[in-house]
């Protein structure tokens, strides 16, 4: 069942697509749901997934799709953020040609952020574009990545600079899901809520905040079996995707003259140091929302030492990331090797990084690195790979 729904209109295009949110929607009606998507039955779907997913959902979703009419095919890729590459892509774009795919057929992603990153961009240069659909099961995906049409690869100069913008042609997001994720992929997901929430404002924050008061990291795997929890992880879910929705809706493919506070740069909140942080760990150590959540108490304590963003708001953004989850020890991180991974984040324009930083809660401000002083960015990061050692 549906339980709610978000509209995503991106000004000049044709048409709209629907983000369905609802328990039980991947077991129960994702193949009509797919068909009412694409408005077609019996043409042919790819499903694109991993081991991991593929061995829990797989055959449930494979046997909805068929009910539904349609001819399935897949294509599971290695598991980890490490194989979001352009050879998995090429294996991927292989898979496509083996199955005969033509462009009325579609692409499905069903998994986190990295198989629905990867199937977005195979799928937006295969034929030069063909439909894909996005499953997403993790909460990081389904309140992040699965919104909003970028899609990627990493590569050995950096995360997620070989890319497209594809809009999916729908989503369908099952929180049931959440059952089999483990603490830490919870936690990076709960990360990326509360950086909406840093630069949404304080009613999404205090949202996020007031779930993790009722409902503690710890007992999460228990508490999905409750009616009220199923309900407010629905709706934390919706507020989420139409913070995100609104913001790419006003500025789809991030325009580099831009830097006001509704520019989609914004949701680049916390990514610079977490994208470096990555980087210099090989992509193997973190979760991409762990990483953002050191990037979300880095970058709020380099704004309170550049007299932007007050202590209190500082504090608030500390407490409320306690209590997604324990992040992982930084030690043996060089605080040097992070920030020349800097020179290699997407967010370079014009010989200068772009960093997000925050005049309060929900006032994100956009500034390059000729702003901020050198010292102060090393001063904070050493602080931070010395507090969390």
């Amino acid at each position: 069942m549906t339980e709610a729904s978000v509209q995503i209109n991106i000004p000049g295009r044709p048409s709209t697509y629907e983000i369905a949110i609802g328990h039980g929607l991947l077991t129960e009606s994702s193949g009509a749901l797919a068909a009412k998507i694409l408005a077609r039955s019996g043409a042919r779907v790819h499903i694109v997934s991993n081991p991991t997913v593929d061995r829990i959902y797989g055959e449930q979703l494979t046997d909805s799709l068929a009910n539904a009419g349609f001819t399935v095919s897949k294509f599971l890729m290695p598991d980890g953020e490490r194989h979001k590459s352009l050879k998995t892509a090429q294996l991927a774009l292989r898979s496509f040609a083996e199955a005969g795919l033509t462009r009325t057929d579609a692409v499905i992603a069903l998994g986190g952020g990295v198989v629905g990153d990867l199937a977005g961009f195979a799928s937006a240069i295969y034929l030069r574009g063909i439909t894909f659909i996005q499953i997403p099961t993790t909460l990081l995906a389904m309140i992040d990545s699965s919104v909003g049409g970028k899609t990627g690869v990493n590569s050995e100069f950096g995360k997620n600079l070989i890319g497209a913008f594809h809009q999916p042609l729908g989503v369908i997001i099952d929180p049931s899901t959440l059952a089999t994720l483990e603490p830490r992929e919870i936690t990076a997901g709960l990360c990326e809520m509360i950086k909406h929430g840093a630069i949404g404002g304080k009613a999404l924050l205090g949202q996020t905040s007031k779930f993790l008061s009722g409902f503690p990291l710890a007992n999460f795997r228990e508490s999905i079996k409750l009616s009220n929890f199923r309900s407010d992880i629905s709706n934390l879910i919706a507020a989420n995707v139409q913070f995100k929705a609104k913001i790419v809706a006003g500025d789809e493919r991030e325009s580099s003259n831009r830097r006001d506070g509704k520019s989609r740069k914004i949701l680049n909140f916390g990514h610079t140091l977490a994208h470096a942080l990555e980087k210099v760990t090989d992509y193997k150590y973190f979760k991409h929302g762990e990483a953002v959540g050191y990037g979300i108490l880095f970058t709020a304590e380099l704004s309170k030492v550049l007299a932007l963003c007050d202590e209190k708001d500082v504090k608030l953004l500390n407490d409320v990331v306690h209590m997604a989850g324990i992040l992982p020890p930084m030690q043996n991180i060089d605080s040097e090797a992070v920030i020349e991974a800097f020179r290699f984040d997407k967010k370079h324009l014009a010989g200068s990084l772009q960093m997000i930083l925050l005049k309060g809660i929900g006032k994100p401000v956009i500034l390059t690195d000729r702003d901020i002083p050198r010292s102060a960015t090393q001063k904070v990061l050493k602080q931070l790979l010395h507090k969390w050692a």
